[in-house]
């Protein structure tokens, strides 16, 4: 049996602690932006590798799930069905798409199935949430030429889920940005230390 939904969406800080840009960016700025989004395990690693790219804001969350406007312990129970994810505005003239792929793959073990690291549950799940088919496109070829790469280096193959994208809720407000409010917070982020060529992806 599925959690009820919740009526209200998380109240979260107007901007962006570490890029000072607004959360949820106004239309005119939305206009010239791309957005991503990835789940790579515990979220709090995941968005300040995404922050330390050239992109516009990223923000923690949750997506592919059952639950309308779900809490932490909502997703922690396994019941919702969501994954941990970051959802990211970028604009294609200062990173590509590709170039979000690149630090998708190299940064977790995306063979581990419904966990990372130490931190197993379904909502620690590897994932590629795609907002078009350009996307839905390079990120399946990135997935089959990294995982040519893994297998020939002896691990198994992808595990990564890739849909298209479902709605986007935001995590607390204590889990946006946490690592720059905790700077010794705990981080499981750990890649496989095998690099994914460029173009793997197609141009970019």
């Amino acid at each position: 049996m599925a959690m009820p939904n919740r009526n209200e969406p998380m109240a979260v800080a107007s901007q962006h602690v570490v890029l000072g840009t607004p959360m949820q960016p106004p239309a005119e700025i939305l206009e010239r932006l791309d957005a991503a989004m990835f789940g790579m395990g515990c979220y709090w690693g995941v968005e300040k590798k995404f922050w330390e790219a050239p992109v516009y804001a990223t923000a923690a969350g949750y997506t592919a799930g059952t639950t309308a406007h779900p809490s932490y312990p909502d997703v922690c129970t396994g019941e919702t069905g969501h994954a941990e994810v970051v959802r990211i505005f970028f604009d294609p003239e200062d990173i590509s798409y590709e170039a979000l792929l690149k630090i998708f793959w190299e940064n977790h073990d995306p063979t581990q199935g419904m966990r990372q690291g130490n931190d197993a549950g379904s909502q620690y799940r590897s994932g590629i949430y795609t907002y078009t088919d350009a996307q839905m496109s390079a990120a399946k070829v990135s997935r089959d030429a990294y995982e040519k790469i893994l297998v020939g280096a002896g691990y198994g193959k992808i595990t990564t889920e890739i849909l298209c994208a479902a709605e986007f809720y935001f995590a607390e407000d204590y889990h946006q940005q946490y690592l720059a409010k905790n700077p010794s917070g705990y981080c499981g982020l750990s890649g496989t230390g095998l690099v994914l060529p460029a173009g793997s992806a197609g141009s970019g």
